[in-house]
């Protein structure tokens, strides 16, 4: 079975790359936003605080090979934020 949802990339965009990695040609842009930043510390990214904002440039897991893999295994986590809000 394909997995071609897992990837897309958006060369034309004016960001793109918007990190620094070793293979533009593997650069994933399905999360151009990070799903997983509401989970703070417990995300599994390299993150650093700046005035108490959470700082994710440095962070590329989202963009990388198996990113859609490591996203979706605590994508529980961030619905469980939105179901304690409602």
């Amino acid at each position: 079975m394909s997995e071609n949802f897992k990837f897309v990339q958006n060369t034309k965009c004016e960001y793109f790359p918007c990190h620094k990695v070793k293979d533009n040609e593997k650069f994933n842009c399905l999360f151009c936003f990070c799903p997983l930043y509401a989970l703070k510390d417990k995300c599994g990214g390299n993150f650093k605080y700046n005035h108490g904002t959470k700082d994710c440039s440095d962070c590329t897991i989202p963009h990388l090979e198996n990113g859609y893999d490591h996203i979706m295994s605590k994508i529980n986590k961030v619905i469980e934020i939105g179901s304690e809000r409602d």
